[in-house]
Order: C-alpha cells, then structure tokens, then sequence
C-alpha cells in the first residue's frame, strides 16, 4: 500500500504517522519503523543504469508540470554530480545522461526556452564515457550545476508545492530502494538523496512561518545518506525513517 503523504498532509499526519508507527522514529537517524509502503513510482519503466523513469506514482515524466520535470531533472543530476565527484564514475553516469539522453528527451520538452544548454552536460557525458576523474572537468560541473539552477529559477512554481512533490518522490523511491535493510536499488537509493538535496535547496528561500523546522528536517533527512555522495552503504537508514521525516516536513508546510 503505498504511502500517500499528500492525503496525510490533507487528513492530519499526525494521525497517520502514529497509525504507521513512525511518529517515534523522526528525525532521530538511528533504528526506526519500517516502511510499510510499497510504491510503484519508478518501476513503470527501466531506464539507464537500472534507474526507475516513471515521475509521479508511476506516471510519465514528460507529462508533469515544467517546474515539477526541473526538479526531478536536478535531483538526477545532483546526485550524478556528487557520486562522479566520489570517484563513483559508472554509478554516476545513468544520472547524468537525463540532460543529454534520447531516452530523456520527454523530460527536457521546453526547456530550452528557459536558458537549458546542453553543452556542458554533453562535455560531462564525454568525460565520464572517457572515464575522466571529476577533479579534471570541475569546470564543467560547475557549469552545469549553475545552468539547471538557472532554468529551475525560469521555471518558476510554487516553492511548497515543489519541495510536497519532492518529498513524495522521496518517499516512493527510497521504499523501492530499500525494503528491508539493504540497498537493492542502488539507482533509487541515489535519485531520492537527489530529491532531497533539491528541496533542501529550494528551501533557502522558503519564506513560510515553519521555514526553519522545514530546512532543519531536510538536513536531517539528508544525514541519513552518507555524507557528500549517496554511495549505498552496508547498513542504509530504513525507509521508515525517511517517510517520517518526510511527513515532518509536509506537516510544517502550508496545507493544501
């Protein structure tokens, strides 16, 4: 049954999070209550790499709302960009062909008319099929990091709303990731530390009366990856600990 945090944030997650018994686990990184979702969003298509392509619970990423397709673009790439700065470069490289992929092309509908330019992702994918190490193209990293933060900002969207549907993909990708307590998806495992990076970008300028406790809980989401890079470890943080802290964050939001 998947964990639907949009109809918990409309119901009273409280009363959703004590019925899943997460409540005791928030925020606190260490052994906490299972996932008890077993979401379908990104089992509708393989993609490069193992890497669940379907967005929304299941649906087409190229149906999605422009600003909502950015996102979910950068949440590859950031997680791409940080495991090639790992030294991670074969785990890298199906995150980091969104921007430049035929298999993607859906997904980047329209977003050349927001300033995207494809060339220093396409400098990127050159490298990492070189197998050049990342501290050789910094540059272009960089380049390319500065170039999605600027068409996201074109995009435009609702602040809230954005980081919602981040924390949902969340969610549906780490339960698909780890089930039990090890890491089965890796791919998966790495895109939702990408989507919470994101948010935690996004909420630099939330400006919402709980700001504060959202961007504190982001960064305790983001502590329960190892540190710099989503590089899958022996013992991950179990979903129940994700969807909690995710749960956190939509009940410190504005409800819908």
């Amino acid at each position: 049954m998947k964990v639907e945090l949009r109809t918990w944030a409309t119901l009273g997650l409280a009363t959703a999070l004590a019925g899943a018994g997460l409540t005791g686990c928030a925020g606190e990184g260490g052994e906490g209550g299972e996932g008890t979702s077993t979401s379908q969003a990104g089992e509708a298509g393989e993609g490069e790499g193992g890497e669940g392509e379907s967005g929304e619970s299941g649906g087409d990423v190229g149906a999605l709302p422009l600003p909502q397709r950015v996102a979910f673009m950068s949440g590859h790439v950031a997680a791409g960009i940080a495991l090639y700065r790992a030294g991670e470069i074969e785990a890298a490289a199906p995150h980091l062909l969104h921007p430049v992929s035929e298999t993607h092309t859906a997904e980047r509908e329209g977003l050349a008319e927001l300033g995207f330019d494809a060339s220093p992702f396409e400098q990127v994918s050159a490298a990492l099929e070189a197998g050049r190490p990342a501290d050789e193209i910094e540059e272009q990293l960089q380049a390319a990091e500065a170039n999605l933060a600027t068409v996201r900002e074109a995009a435009g969207g609702d602040t809230v709303e954005l980081i919602r549907y981040l924390m949902e993909v969340t969610v549906d990708e780490y339960t698909i990731a780890v089930p039990e307590q090890t890491v089965t998806d890796p791919g998966e495992y790495q895109d939702a530390w990408g989507f919470v990076r994101v948010a935690r970008e996004l909420a630099v300028d939330l400006d919402e009366p709980k700001a504060d406790e959202v961007r504190k809980t982001l960064d305790q989401m983001l502590e329960l990856w190892p540190e710099n890079a989503p590089i899958p470890p022996e013992e991950p943080a179990r979903a129940g600990q994700v969807s909690a802290l995710a749960a956190r964050i939509l009940l410190d939001l504005p409800q819908p």
